[in-house]
């Protein structure tokens, strides 16, 4: 039942969205009552008495259990909804459907640089990394040089990226966080929208530059350079040899110009950030219908930030491919059961303030809007954070639910293009690969229109289905991949998002 006032999701459902917000008294004429509280917009309201232990139901999945007795026209939210853990059976591969192929003739194209490798990119930077925090502040002068007026030159340059980290040194060596930093490291070096990457380092971090070079498989040349300061005469000096060093990148990067490519070499990151009880019905389905067409045009599209979808891995699970693969996604879920173990986190159940205020009442109900961003094909493969991505269709990458840390993760992977949801305005960037933002409901895309780039409150309003705005954000996919400035871009946002997962011990 769809009214003026509110929403219902499934037929089975014991809960009601408020399309706007909903007085106390206000007279609810299809319910034949009366809202017994302030109910403010996208958040839930009893569409009937439910006693208290009775399992809460939304999109005819269980988010709860009433904490206490519910009378119809309740507000229904963390104040008498519990969270109670339960068993899903994860049904392995039994509702994988065969992805209708669009032939590889007619597939949809975009303009992009092409790597001498085959790659792809959606744009064309060059890169600074520093290995170290040692090395941030360096990394960032000489990147800070190359202002607008002497990149004009190299009109098919988008710019000098620099990548600034916090960690490098004081950590575990070897372990789990010093893998996972030099794989992010190198996944950034080699990806396709960078053509010539410079790695600066200090030279006696625990992360050392030939160290990083070695274990990572890069290979030094005309396209990936290295730097230690120590070695070249320390900060002003490093900074003067770096400038230089980009210098003779240019003309290379420069030369490159963008060409007609099929669809199938775009890999887009799928991120979510304050969400709210919108999310779930026009964005991230929305979001889901584009990465259905994305797949059967031959793309990739990689579902992250795996506390998210705790409490709906079930979902996932049964459109895996292969019993294993379904498996390592359960995998995954054990690591953070296990990592988050006596912490007030995310995964064990506590959203944070924006999502509350917006409607979202535990990680079981955002997790249930999470994971429609992924639409509905096989999930192929999962990877651990910043693995290269080789598999196409819709796979998983193990990350946090924190944006920046997951949006890194989902680049240095191969991600060439993020989609970024949010309900209550999110403001994010990325570089090298740039950031489409998508909001939930047209009065946030109206406040903030200067930072989202698509306004998926048109499903609420009613003037396009799901689909409809899945085809919409497919085709700004293409034009943003093709070149058109993102809203994020044209905010110059992106320089302070580069955050590699922090995990392991500080010494």
């Amino acid at each position: 039942m769809n009214t003026a006032a509110l929403i219902r999701l499934h037929a089975n459902d014991n809960v009601l969205i408020a399309r706007d917000a909903l007085s106390l008294g206000q007279r609810l004429p299809e319910l034949g009552l009366r809202v017994r509280a302030q109910v403010p917009a996208g958040h839930k309201i009893a569409a009937c008495a439910i006693a208290k232990g009775t399992q809460i139901r939304k999109f005819d999945t269980v988010i709860g259990v009433a904490e206490r007795d519910i009378e119809a026209g309740d507000h229904v939210h963390s104040h008498n909804l519990a969270l109670v853990d339960f068993y899903r059976d994860p049904g392995f591969c039994q509702d994988v459907r065969p992805v209708d192929y669009v032939p590889e003739a007619e597939r949809a194209t975009f303009m992009g640089f092409v790597r001498p490798d085959g790659r792809v990119g959606t744009r064309n930077f060059i890169g600074i990394l520093s290995s170290v925090n040692c090395s941030a502040t360096v990394i960032r002068h000489i990147a800070d040089h190359f202002t607008p007026e002497r990149m004009a030159a190299y009109p098919n340059v988008d710019g000098v990226a620099a990548f600034a980290q916090s960690s490098g040194c004081g950590m575990s060596s070897p372990s789990e966080h010093f893998d996972v930093l030099r794989r992010t490291l190198a996944g950034y070096a080699r990806h396709p929208n960078l053509a010539g990457v410079l790695i600066v380092g200090l030279g006696c971090e625990r992360n050392q530059v030939a160290g990083l070079m070695e274990s990572q498989g890069l290979v030094p040349g005309s396209h990936v350079r290295t730097m230690v300061m120590q070695d070249s005469g320390g900060t002003a000096a490093t900074i003067q040899a770096g400038i230089r060093a980009i210098e003779a990148m240019l003309p290379g990067a420069n030369t490159a110009t963008r060409q007609p490519v099929p669809a199938s070499h775009l890999k887009i990151g799928l991120e979510c950030g304050g969400s709210d009880g919108f999310s779930g019905i026009s964005a991230n389905p929305a979001l889901g219908a584009a990465m259905d067409i994305l797949v059967r045009h031959g793309g990739t599209a990689i579902l992250s930030e795996t506390p998210e979808i705790h409490g709906v891995e079930y979902m996932l699970t049964r459109r895996a491919v292969t019993p294993e693969v379904g498996q390592k996604l359960l995998d995954r879920l054990a690591w953070w059961e296990r990592y988050t173990a006596g912490q007030n986190a995310q995964f064990n159940g506590v959203v944070g303030h924006g999502n509350q205020q917006g409607g979202l009442a535990n990680i079981f109900e955002k997790s249930l809007g999470s994971a429609m961003k992924g639409g509905t094909t096989p999930l192929q493969a999962v990877y651990e954070y910043a693995e290269p991505i080789e598999q196409s269709g819709f796979v998983f990458m193990d990350s946090p639910g924190y944006d920046p840390v997951a949006a890194t993760g989902q680049i240095a992977s191969g991600a060439n293009l993020i989609c970024f949801t949010t309900g209550r305005g999110s403001m994010f960037g990325s570089k090298p690969a740039p950031t489409i933002k998508l909001a939930s409901n047209t009065p946030m895309y109206t406040r903030l229109e200067g930072d989202m780039d698509i306004n998926c409150g048109l499903v609420l309003d009613g003037e396009l289905t799901v689909d409809e705005m899945g085809q919409r954000i497919f085709e700004h996919i293409l034009e943003a991949a093709s070149g058109h400035p993102t809203k994020s871009e044209a905010l110059g946002l992106g320089d302070n998002e580069f955050v590699p997962w922090h995990l392991g011990i500080v010494s």
